[in-house]
């Protein structure tokens, strides 16, 4: 079948909803993608993960400069589409961050799907779409703009979540394997972290009176050995393989970070919703609440079947996450779709009244709720493309990333660099990154420890202890200078 059969097939209706989806999700997910070079800490450590699978093949156990890596112990499912996006579009930010976009992309498309499909209501899914894209914490930094699990995780845990909760609905038996396999890519995805909601399915199974009946269906059983048997044959093989990644596991995800505090990422109990308030969602988070009270209130069963599970669901992880003895601003971006569905049931609600009202006889097509859903997301929207569209840095980030943006324009091409060392002071993966691409372009750049230089090295420097050093030990000539960048040619050793 041709294309245009293909568009004739539907109505002019559907083709403008589509159009609109697509013009509204591609900034704030697809937009500038590459423009912020690779951040420090978790997304660099992946990016040098899926390189070397790239560069070296294997495809069970990450490495870190050659070596298996036990600091980063999650599975390896991000790792693997980087890899595939690499090997599609080539090296770089781009290829490292494509899968986090993917996923919010699937996850609003699995937003349209349940409104439709549970609610028989396009606008439904289409408010909470717009609501998640317009969340901060979602479009963000660790989350969707950046190659972290994050992402990956929120589409699984929300496919989940859904399809359990259709399933419990109106069993249907492909929805419990859907949620089987959902959850088990979860796990593959961030490990422990896929499985947080499970509490609260137990707590609704329980309300719903459901355990006994789910407990005699054979269909429940298979479920499991198809959530199961990826997870074991992978943990299994990789300890095969590595020996000691299961104790690096057990050391770093499971009691050591839950139970206690590690890299000083101590906060308060009431952490989360402080952040939320702050710059997570604060254009949203109090409208949650007004959506659980309407669901509650409502006529309609399945609007208040929705809403008693949308509260179980984030009630029951946000309170695991809170007591959690190592708490970082991204835990909660699993909740981010249930909140976005909590306040869509809100605004839904003035929504249909707006199209019921009585003034609406005075027009053949009535305008008034869409331009309702206008003025309540044009000012979210508009201040999610800004972030988006050309995204800077944070104030805070600026100087830190100096170095960053030198070494992308230098393995691009954009800049010229005749350097062949860089002398760097810490935590250095989001460099060793771009010396990874730098050097795929034949040119040879390696880290250097700046004590040790030699006569006739060309090295680049920006920490100010580290160009004091070199200008109170070495006899240099400043070959080029960036803002902070400093590229120094040594000459000699002084006395």
């Amino acid at each position: 079948m041709k294309i245009y059969e293909i568009v004739a097939g539907y109505k002019l209706s559907t083709i403008l909803k589509i159009l609109l989806v697509a013009i509204l999700i591609y900034s704030p997910i697809f937009g500038h993608l590459s423009r912020l070079p690779i951040r420090i800490w978790d997304e660099s450590r992946l990016a040098i993960n899926a390189y070397e699978m790239y560069r070296d093949g294997g495809c069970l156990v990450t490495t870190f400069e050659g070596k298996p890596d036990h600091w980063n112990t999650k599975p390896p499912l991000l790792i693997w589409l980087q890899v595939l996006a690499m090997k599609a579009l080539g090296v770089g930010e781009l290829a490292v961050r494509l899968p986090s976009a993917f996923a919010a992309f699937f996850t609003v498309m699995l937003l349209l799907f349940f409104g439709i499909r549970y609610l028989q209501n396009f606008w439904y899914g289409f408010v909470a779409m717009l609501v998640l894209i317009t969340t901060h914490g979602y479009i963000n930094i660790h989350c969707t703009r950046t190659g972290d699990y994050d992402a990956l995780l929120v589409l699984f845990t929300t496919c989940s979540s859904i399809f359990l909760f259709l399933y419990l609905d109106q069993p249907n038996r492909k929805y419990i394997y859907f949620f089987a396999i959902s959850s088990s890519l979860a796990v593959l995805t961030k490990s422990v972290a896929g499985l947080l909601f499970f509490p609260a399915y137990l707590i609704f199974i329980l309300i719903e009176g459901k355990l006994i009946s789910l407990l005699k269906n054979k269909d429940i059983y298979f479920a499991f050995l198809i959530f199961i048997s990826p997870i074991y044959i992978y943990y299994l093989s990789r300890e095969l393989i590595d020996p000691g990644y299961l104790n690096a596991v057990l050391e770093n995800e499971l009691g050591g970070r839950y139970l206690q505090t590690i890299e000083n990422h101590k906060h308060p109990f009431w952490y989360y919703y402080s952040n939320f308030v702050q710059f997570q969602s604060p254009f949203w988070i109090y409208l949650v609440p007004c959506g659980w009270a309407i669901g509650l209130f409502a006529r309609d069963v399945r609007l208040k079947k929705l809403s008693i599970y949308l509260i179980i669901l984030l009630l029951t992880y946000l309170l695991i996450i809170s007591v959690s003895g190592t708490k970082l601003e991204w835990y909660d971006a699993p909740t981010f779709p249930f909140m976005a569905l909590s306040v869509s049931i809100f605004i839904n609600l003035v929504f249909d009244a707006l199209k019921k009202a009585r003034f609406s006889e005075n027009f053949d097509r009535n305008p008034i709720p869409y331009i309702f859903l206008f003025l309540i997301f044009a000012w979210p929207y508009k201040k999610i493309v800004e972030k988006t569209y050309l995204p800077v840095e944070y104030p805070w980030d600026v100087e830190f990333y100096e170095l960053g943006y030198y070494l992308q324009k230098v393995s691009r091409g954009q800049l010229k660099s005749s350097a062949r060392y860089l002398a760097f002071d810490g935590y250095n993966a989001h460099n060793l990154f771009y010396l990874y691409m730098i050097r795929d372009h034949d040119k040879a750049i390696d880290f250097v420890d700046w004590t040790k230089l030699q006569a006739e090295n060309v090295v680049i420097a920006y920490q100010p202890h580290v160009i004091q050093y070199i200008n109170e030990h070495y006899k240099v000539e400043v070959l080029d200078t960036k803002g902070k960048v400093q590229t120094f040619k040594i000459n000699e050793r002084l006395p």
